[in-house]
């Protein structure tokens, strides 16, 4: 119920200033509102504490300090009001503010760059037709000066960002697939995340024909997680997803193989979860396209004997123990979870990544997994950041990367202890406590 509440709001929101203006046609508002769903607009201009929709605010960590988000309400004084289409299109697609000022690119308009100019339109109409104007005033970064002038990422922008052009779909592929491109490339901006950087903070690749790197996984934490890869690698990408399991997944955030967590809950509750079945498994099917970037990754084996152990009683494998006492309960001893509910870590490409932070933090500080349309409990895995040591959790997640056939390389006690310093990362400051380092469980 929680979940639903925002929906229900901003519907409400809509519905009323579509009620003031009956000179834009409730089709095109329709399409706008959708459009503007499948950017995930929500997400970043949205305050959580607040929870005004698009009012801005939100804060967004850079490794040069934190941006904020603006108002992208029609209000006529601190939101976008005065914009006519061509300054809305500019911010959009090109980057470039109404006073001429370049955005940074947190907003991703490098991917947006090749929306079509009829969808601009229709999500223009929307923007100021069909959400409610609030009076927010915009908040400065807090990034320092000199890396707070703007006029070097006018440089960055001129280097890196595409011109806007329209998408064109290859008239010889299967128009689903490209419909899947076009979201996948342009407003669903899925590069942003799970695309790794450039030493200039530019994506190494904008689309598949640019290389390989295209949606590999991000190279580094963003909000204390790390972008999987969604191309075809069957170690810690989506090789051994079908293409039903991903839709699942895209729509409802789990399915009989994972599920949701960090930064792609948000993107599941604000925005997937509207999307039709028709558009999600587009998505699905031209990620399924995306051949692996190491092709000999190999699937997890059959590999059954720490299973075996663990049901005979035999712990002594480092972490073992740890495991049992903490996380069988849920995800069993054999490691497969409970489908739908609780994610099986045998085989599972967020396991095994390369960095091991996203493991790392949900140890550390749980998760809740949203509730959507088609799967509407919350599930909770609790924090145990509070109860373990540097050492136990570096243990308990060694102990998972490498077994039941999973083989990822081992982290150390200093890896959690960076993890658990990223203050970022902390949800809940009451039930974490003062997230010092707590001595071993049973430790006199």
């Amino acid at each position: 119920m929680k979940a639903l509440v925002p929906a229900l709001v901003l519907s409400a929101l809509s519905f009323s200033v579509l009620a003031q203006d009956a000179t834009v046609s409730s089709e095109l508002l329709k399409r706008g509102e959708y459009l503007a769903r499948a950017g995930d607009c929500v997400a970043c201009h949205t305050n959580g504490k607040s929870g005004v929709p698009f009012a801005g605010g939100s804060a967004m960590e850079t490794p040069i300090g934190t941006i904020y988000s603006t108002n992208i309400t029609p209000d006529k004084t601190t939101g976008i009001g005065d914009y006519s289409f061509e300054d809305f299109d500019n911010a959009v697609r090109k980057g470039v503010a109404k006073n001429g000022s370049t955005l940074y690119p947190a907003m991703p308009y490098p991917s947006f760059a090749l929306v079509k100019e009829e969808d601009m339109r229709a999500m223009y109409a929307y923007f100021m037709h069909g959400v409610q104007p609030v009076e927010h005033a915009n908040q400065d970064s807090d990034i320092p000066w000199p890396l707070s002038m703007r006029w070097p990422l006018h440089i960055w922008r001129s280097m890196f960002a595409p011109t806007p052009a329209d998408f064109a779909a290859n008239a010889n592929a299967d128009p689903v697939i490209e419909r899947g491109r076009y979201l996948v490339e342009g407003l669903g901006h899925c590069g942003a995340c799970h695309t790794p950087r450039s030493l200039t903070m530019q994506e190494k690749a904008l689309s598949n024909t640019e290389g390989d790197d295209y949606l590999s996984g991000s190279n580094a934490p963003i909000d204390g997680w790390v972008a999987s890869s969604l191309r075809g690698d069957n170690k810690d990408g989506l090789g051994t997803w079908s293409e039903s399991e991903l839709t699942e997944f895209l729509k409802t955030g789990r399915n009989d193989k994972s599920v949701v967590f960090g930064g792609m809950s948000d993107v599941v509750e604000h925005s997937l979860q509207y999307l039709s079945d028709e558009d999600l498994t587009a998505i699905a099917r031209y990620l399924k396209t995306l051949p692996p970037k190491d092709g000999k990754q190999q699937a997890a084996p059959v590999e059954d004997s720490v299973a075996k152990d663990l049901w005979r009683g035999n712990d002594s494998k480092p972490g073992a123990a740890l495991y049992v006492d903490n996380c069988a309960a849920c995800h069993r001893t054999d490691g497969v979870g409970y489908k739908r509910a609780f994610p099986a870590l045998k085989g599972n490409p967020v396991v095994q990544t390369e960095d091991a932070t996203s493991l790392i933090h949900i140890v550390l500080v749980g998760n809740t997994t949203p509730a959507v349309k088609g799967a509407v409990s919350n599930l909770t895995m609790p924090p145990f950041g509070w109860r373990l040591n540097d050492q136990q959790v570096a243990d308990v997640v060694n102990f998972i990367r490498s077994s039941w056939g999973n083989n990822a390389k081992a982290i150390s006690a200093s890896d959690v202890a960076d993890v658990r310093k990223d203050r970022s990362i902390i949800r809940d400051e009451k039930a974490m406590g003062s997230f010092a380092v707590p001595e071993p469980v049973g430790a006199k």
